[in-house]
């Protein structure tokens, strides 16, 4: 850990750091400054390409090689230079429009059109575009395929563990059986849906000017059609287009983002709290490391802080995503700033994301189920029998078996004997008295075995 990593005032840019660089090239000030350049550019380039914009001629090969380059090379240095003119202007956009300007007069072609840059734009045209393509890139780049890895381990540790009879717990009680291997594949089942809706989320986008009328343009080139030439920009981008807004791209889309990734978190907070359990009960052992410690005093801890790092930092996550949801859609008239400095923490709330999904994983990489464990559990368990007799006294027209069951199994331990012995006194034909002496706790787990294989199916 280097000198500044050590200073950092967030653990996400200090401790975490390395675990989170993908991030950190996207949502950094240096990410957001190249982003905004790509944006600049891309609209000079949009408009000189245009037959109706006779402001701008066409580019010539070398020009627009060179802003290909201006875009393409962009680094920490050019970030900086960027920096040092906004300590002048005080204004984070209009900088990056200097530094553009500021390169093109190295070419006598781009210097003459160079007040064409950053055209009828307001700072919210350029931001919320930057933004949107970093979202994009966030999610495709680095966040989705996170959760698939996650879901790979996931549905591994599924279909391993198809047959593996265990005990349920509801209200911390023992109840009818499951497989472990059924329980995983209910936590994959939910996270693939939560994916299919975050990937179908809208990263919308906007360019119509000051308050969203495109006030300027008309005024300065009444003969284009603005709108169209919006649209064409934005789905250029890859971005969907907004044609409803005041100056700023109200946000929807982050809050709905934000809830998307709020939901895909409750679900792994969920199974991280589950998995803590399960460690906790001896379901799951845990792989020891050389070297490593789990306590300062007691030399056995093999504790599940993965399991314990990605519950924490999930809850991060959705406290930022919870204020970005709810502060985000909502501006004063037809704009505030208070926008600008809150979207500055959604590299943060990605960055705990991130980093509660790779704690997890890391917990799942170092956990193998225990079926001695597992199965001398259920094996003390032959109560949760109980529903299936009544349920087949039922059938067969037995008085009271809900209440007859009651009586033998509530708050008590009872064995295969005793099970025997009610049996025999039931008016059942004798195959039927066969079958259900015949059952056993570990044989009682319905489809589960067959759901956790199907989850494919299904899904």
């Amino acid at each position: 850990m280097s000198a500044e990593t050590l200073q950092a005032l967030s653990p996400l840019d200090g401790r975490y750091a390395a675990r989170l660089e993908p991030l950190a090239g996207l949502f950094s000030e240096a990410g957001l400054i190249r982003h905004r350049v790509a944006v600049e550019l891309a609209w000079f380039r949009h408009l000189a390409a245009l037959d109706s914009f006779d402001a701008l001629a066409p580019l010539d090969g070398e020009d627009a090689a060179f802003l290909d380059r201006l875009e393409r090379d962009f680094d920490a240095e050019d970030a900086a230079a960027v920096k040092r003119i906004e300590r002048e202007t005080n204004h984070d956009v209009k900088a990056v429009e200097y530094w553009i300007k500021q390169r093109m007069a190295e070419r006598a072609g781009l210097a003459a059109a160079s007040e064409l840059v950053h055209f009828a734009c307001t700072s919210e045209d350029i931001n919320n575009l930057a933004y949107g393509l970093i979202l994009k890139r966030a999610l495709v780049e680095v966040m989705d395929p996170a959760l698939a890895e996650l879901d790979a381990r996931l549905e591994s540790l599924a279909t391993a563990n198809a047959e593996l009879a265990m005990l349920s717990r509801t209200h911390g009680q023992s109840a009818s059986p499951t497989t472990l291997g059924k329980e995983i594949a209910n936590v994959v089942f939910r996270l693939r849906r939560q994916r299919r809706q975050l990937a179908r989320v809208e990263i919308s986008g906007k360019i119509n000017g000051a308050v969203g009328n495109f006030n300027a343009h008309l005024a300065a080139c009444p003969g284009v059609d603005w709108p169209e030439v919006a649209r064409d920009f934005v789905e250029e981008l890859g971005l969907v287009w907004n044609p409803y807004t005041t100056q700023i791209e109200p946000h929807d889309m982050i809050a709905e983002l934000s809830h998307a990734l709020i939901r895909t978190n409750t679900v792994l907070l969920d199974f991280a709290r589950d998995a803590w359990s399960y460690v906790s009960l001896g379901y799951f052992k845990q792989s020891t490391v050389a070297g490593e410690v789990g306590s300062s005093t007691m030399p056995h801890k093999v504790n599940p802080i993965d399991f314990e790092n990605g519950e924490g930092n999930i809850g991060l996550a959705n406290a930022v995503l919870g204020h970005l949801a709810e502060k985000l859609p909502v501006s004063r008239w037809q704009r505030d700033l208070t926008d600008s400095t809150v979207q500055r923490s959604l590299g943060s709330a990605f960055g705990y994301c991130l980093l509660a999904w790779n704690s997890i994983l890391r917990g799942l990489g170092r956990i193998e189920a225990d079926p001695q464990r597992i199965s001398a559990d259920l094996d003390d368990a032959w109560e949760v029998l109980g529903e299936a007799i009544q349920t087949v006294m039922r059938v067969h027209g037995i008085d009271s078996p809900y209440e007859k069951l009651k009586e033998l199994t509530r708050g008590r331990r009872i064995g295969p004997d005793d099970i025997a012995a009610f049996v025999d006194g039931l008016a059942l034909p004798e195959a039927e008295r066969r079958r259900l002496k015949s059952l056993t706790p570990a044989g009682y787990t319905g489809n589960a075995s067959e759901m956790a294989r199907a989850i494919e199916r299904f899904t």
